[in-house]
Protein backbone atom coordinates (compact mmCIF):
# COMPACT_ATOMS: atom_id res chain seq x y z
CA UNK A 1 0.00 0.00 0.00
CA UNK A 2 1.39 3.40 -0.97
CA UNK A 3 1.55 6.28 1.45
CA UNK A 4 0.14 9.68 0.60
CA UNK A 5 1.92 12.95 1.08
CA UNK A 6 0.15 15.71 3.03
CA UNK A 7 -0.80 17.57 -0.16
CA UNK A 8 -2.30 14.40 -1.63
CA UNK A 9 -4.29 13.75 1.54
CA UNK A 10 -5.56 17.32 1.50
CA UNK A 11 -6.57 17.05 -2.15
CA UNK A 12 -8.36 13.75 -1.45
CA UNK A 13 -10.21 15.25 1.52
CA UNK A 14 -11.28 18.21 -0.60
CA UNK A 15 -12.59 15.86 -3.28
CA UNK A 16 -14.54 13.94 -0.62
CA UNK A 17 -16.56 16.98 0.58
CA UNK A 18 -20.16 16.56 -0.51
CA UNK A 19 -22.84 18.71 1.14
CA UNK A 20 -25.53 16.21 0.16
CA UNK A 21 -24.04 13.74 2.68
CA UNK A 22 -25.31 14.20 6.24
CA UNK A 23 -21.88 13.86 7.86
CA UNK A 24 -20.08 16.27 5.54
CA UNK A 25 -18.44 19.14 7.47
CA UNK A 26 -19.15 21.51 4.61
CA UNK A 27 -22.82 21.44 5.70
CA UNK A 28 -21.85 23.35 8.83
CA UNK A 29 -20.10 25.94 6.72
CA UNK A 30 -23.04 26.19 4.34
CA UNK A 31 -25.34 26.70 7.31
CA UNK A 32 -23.09 29.47 8.63
CA UNK A 33 -22.68 31.39 5.37
CA UNK A 34 -26.40 31.25 4.58
CA UNK A 35 -27.24 33.14 7.79
CA UNK A 36 -28.63 36.66 7.22
CA UNK A 37 -26.30 38.25 9.77
CA UNK A 38 -23.26 36.65 8.13
CA UNK A 39 -24.33 37.98 4.73
CA UNK A 40 -24.94 41.47 6.11
CA UNK A 41 -21.63 41.55 8.04
CA UNK A 42 -19.71 40.43 4.95
CA UNK A 43 -21.46 43.08 2.85
CA UNK A 44 -20.79 45.79 5.45
CA UNK A 45 -17.09 44.93 5.77
CA UNK A 46 -16.90 44.55 2.00
CA UNK A 47 -17.77 48.22 1.64
CA UNK A 48 -21.32 47.84 0.35
CA UNK A 49 -22.74 50.14 3.02
CA UNK A 50 -20.39 53.07 2.36
CA UNK A 51 -19.59 53.68 -1.32
CA UNK A 52 -16.64 55.95 -2.04
CA UNK A 53 -17.12 59.35 -3.74
CA UNK A 54 -16.19 57.78 -7.09
CA UNK A 55 -19.03 55.26 -6.69
CA UNK A 56 -16.74 52.32 -5.90
CA UNK A 57 -17.10 50.28 -2.77
CA UNK A 58 -13.85 49.25 -1.18
CA UNK A 59 -13.57 46.81 1.72
CA UNK A 60 -12.84 48.51 5.00
CA UNK A 61 -12.28 47.75 8.64
CA UNK A 62 -15.17 48.57 10.95
CA UNK A 63 -15.49 48.86 14.69
CA UNK A 64 -17.97 46.72 16.59
CA UNK A 65 -20.12 49.76 17.37
CA UNK A 66 -20.26 50.73 13.67
CA UNK A 67 -21.46 47.26 12.74
CA UNK A 68 -24.03 47.29 15.56
CA UNK A 69 -25.45 50.63 14.36
CA UNK A 70 -25.50 49.57 10.71
CA UNK A 71 -27.15 46.17 11.22
CA UNK A 72 -30.59 47.21 12.40
CA UNK A 73 -32.19 44.55 14.57
CA UNK A 74 -29.11 42.52 15.46
CA UNK A 75 -28.71 41.84 19.18
CA UNK A 76 -25.37 42.34 20.88
CA UNK A 77 -25.23 38.60 21.60
CA UNK A 78 -25.94 37.62 17.97
CA UNK A 79 -23.44 40.12 16.57
CA UNK A 80 -20.73 38.92 18.96
CA UNK A 81 -21.41 35.23 18.21
CA UNK A 82 -21.45 35.83 14.46
CA UNK A 83 -18.22 37.83 14.48
CA UNK A 84 -16.50 35.14 16.57
CA UNK A 85 -17.61 32.37 14.23
CA UNK A 86 -16.44 34.32 11.17
CA UNK A 87 -13.08 34.92 12.84
CA UNK A 88 -12.80 31.22 13.73
CA UNK A 89 -13.49 30.26 10.11
CA UNK A 90 -10.81 32.68 8.90
CA UNK A 91 -13.24 34.97 7.07
CA UNK A 92 -12.37 38.06 9.07
CA UNK A 93 -9.69 39.30 11.42
CA UNK A 94 -10.21 41.01 14.75
CA UNK A 95 -7.73 43.71 15.71
CA UNK A 96 -7.52 45.06 19.25
CA UNK A 97 -5.83 48.44 19.66
CA UNK A 98 -4.77 49.25 23.24
CA UNK A 99 -6.38 52.66 23.60
CA UNK A 100 -8.63 54.01 26.34
CA UNK A 101 -11.18 52.61 25.83
CA UNK A 102 -9.86 49.64 23.87
CA UNK A 103 -10.63 49.82 20.14
CA UNK A 104 -11.68 46.60 18.39
CA UNK A 105 -12.06 46.49 14.62
CA UNK A 106 -12.96 43.78 12.13
CA UNK A 107 -11.77 43.34 8.56
CA UNK A 108 -12.32 40.72 5.88
CA UNK A 109 -9.50 38.32 5.04
CA UNK A 110 -8.83 37.27 1.44
CA UNK A 111 -11.05 34.25 2.06
CA UNK A 112 -13.78 36.52 3.42
CA UNK A 113 -13.46 38.84 0.43
CA UNK A 114 -13.95 35.93 -1.96
CA UNK A 115 -17.16 34.97 -0.14
CA UNK A 116 -18.27 38.61 0.02
CA UNK A 117 -18.40 38.81 -3.77
CA UNK A 118 -21.04 36.07 -3.81
CA UNK A 119 -23.04 37.32 -0.85
CA UNK A 120 -23.18 40.78 -2.44
CA UNK A 121 -24.86 39.29 -5.49
CA UNK A 122 -27.38 37.41 -3.31
CA UNK A 123 -28.20 40.65 -1.46
CA UNK A 124 -28.60 42.54 -4.76
CA UNK A 125 -30.89 39.79 -6.07
CA UNK A 126 -33.04 39.88 -2.92
CA UNK A 127 -33.41 43.65 -3.13
CA UNK A 128 -34.16 43.62 -6.86
CA UNK A 129 -36.78 40.85 -6.71
CA UNK A 130 -38.53 41.58 -3.42
CA UNK A 131 -41.57 43.14 -5.15
CA UNK A 132 -42.08 40.01 -7.23
CA UNK A 133 -41.74 37.76 -4.20
CA UNK A 134 -44.26 39.82 -2.23
CA UNK A 135 -46.72 39.66 -5.14
CA UNK A 136 -46.26 35.89 -5.37
CA UNK A 137 -46.83 35.53 -1.63
CA UNK A 138 -50.03 37.56 -1.83
CA UNK A 139 -51.26 35.48 -4.80
CA UNK A 140 -50.45 32.23 -3.00
CA UNK A 141 -52.12 33.34 0.23
CA UNK A 142 -55.23 34.49 -1.66
CA UNK A 143 -55.50 31.17 -3.48
CA UNK A 144 -55.04 29.23 -0.25
CA UNK A 145 -57.84 31.12 1.51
Amino acid sequence: MTTMRAAQRQAQAKADYNTFLAACPSRQLLDRISDKWVVLILCALGGDSSPQPDGSDAPRAMRYSELARLLAGVSQKMLTQTLRSLERDGLLTRTVTPTVPVTVSYELTDLGLSLHRMTREIRYWAQAHMSEVLTNRDDYDSAAS
